[in-house]
């Protein structure tokens, strides 16, 4: 495949029950009960990134950083980092999109998320004008404008927050059905504990769709 345009490194489930229901999910064929629309019309953008949690936001490589120097950073890193293990899941409306987010671990993550932004950044192109633009900096706190400036996104260090997206942004009147309608779907899946056990490197390509190029355990 060739060297994709952006590349992040993500968590992703190892297969199982849980990967494949999230996976199902976002493929938009579930009916399930109680609906305002086809899952497919609610899980666009979530689709086109695959089922994933965040650590490192997809970044251009810089001058002279090919796929080969990317994966080799990431695989040194998971070397020396220790999985994180979380009491459990919880489906969330965040901000009115449904997503997944851990209990019992936030320090832990914080700590993963950091030490990940930190030796990835190097690799990454300096953010152009229109990715700034993206980030909407005239929406963001003093400090996330400054962490975009730093880290070439906005929610990373203290401000990093973990989660699966599920869904698009809801309007409010959808929110809540849906989210009881995953909570059933996702009831007996869950997994709990929850372990972080791998960073996951994708890769954007030429038609904007995220591939799982490598999965690093991690073993520090």
């Amino acid at each position: 495949m060739d060297q994709m345009k952006r590349y992040a490194v993500y968590f992703a489930p190892r297969p199982g029950d849980f990967a494949d229901r999230a996976k199902a999910w976002l493929s938009g064929g579930q009916a399930l009960p109680g609906l305002p629309r086809p899952a497919a019309e609610i899980t666009t953008d979530p689709r086109r990134y695959g089922f994933h949690g965040t650590i490192r936001a997809p970044f251009r490589p810089g001058e002279g950083v090919d796929e080969a120097a990317i994966a080799n950073a990431v695989a040194a890193l998971a070397a020396r980092l220790a999985p994180v293990r979380c009491d459990g899941l919880v489906l969330e409306n965040l901000h009115g999109f449904l997503a997944l987010t851990p209990s019992g671990c936030e320090a832990a993550l914080l700590e993963l998320g950091a030490a990940v932004v930190e030796a990835t950044n190097p690799l990454r192109a300096p953010l152009g004008p229109a990715e700034i633009a993206r980030r909407r900096p005239e929406s963001l706190s003093s400090r996330q404008r400054a962490l975009l400036d730093l880290w070439g996104y906005p929610y990373v260090m203290e401000e990093f927050r973990f989660h699966l997206t599920l869904t698009d942004r809801l309007p409010e009147a959808e929110a809540l059905p849906v989210l009881v309608a995953l909570q059933a779907y996702f009831a007996d899946a869950l997994p709990r504990p929850f372990v972080i056990k791998d960073l996951c490197l994708f890769g954007e390509d030429a038609a904007g769709a995220f591939h799982l190029l490598h999965r690093y355990a991690l073993t520090g």
